[in-house]
This record gives C-alpha cells, sequence and structure tokens, in this order.
C-alpha cells in the first residue's frame, strides 16, 4: 500500500499579549505551604469523628445533647472545609 504524503504544519505562535497573560497566570499557582495539606486532612477527620462520636456516644456527652441537630453541620461543615481546601492544594 502506498505511504500518503505527510504534511509539514507550521509551528503555531501565540500573539505577544496572550503569551503574556499566561507567564503571569503560571507565577500566581505556586505550591501550597507546608501546613495546608495536615490542616486539610484533619478537617476531614475531625469532622469524620465528631459524627461517629455523636452517633456513638451522644447522649452521654453533655454539650452535644445540648447541640442535638447541629452535631451534623459541625462535623459536615467540617468535611466540606476539608474537601474545598482539597480542590485548591497544589
Amino acid at each position: 500500500m502506498p505511504k500518503s504524503k505527510v504534511r509539514k504544519k507550521s509551528v503555531y505562535t501565540p500573539p505577544e499579549d496572550v503569551a503574556r497573560s499566561r507567564g503571569a497566570q503560571a507565577k500566581a499557582l505556586q505550591p501550597s505551604p507546608r501546613w495546608y495539606a495536615p490542616v486539610m486532612a484533619a478537617l476531614m477527620l475531625f469532622g469524620l469523628l465528631w459524627i461517629v462520636v455523636y452517633y456513638v456516644a451522644g447522649d452521654q456527652i453533655p454539650f452535644m445533647v445540648t447541640l442535638q441537630a447541629w452535631n451534623f453541620a459541625i462535623g459536615f461543615g467540617a468535611m466540606v472545609a476539608g474537601l474545598i481546601m482539597s480542590m485548591r492544594w497544589r
């Protein structure tokens, strides 16, 4: 079978203003600080443990009894905060 002709494509060079704006974006995306990942993991773990403790022994802990359904908001709120942090982690 005959080989098809290979077409040479011209090299794409972006306009100057686009190249400058992308360079500015690349500088803005720096790695996260060292404390970011442990805080993110701790928030997710704290939220999970809060809900587990509420289910297992919530009726024996006085301040959890007074919070009632707010215990879910505290637990899920901490987990959601950790998940939002994970989306911004670099």
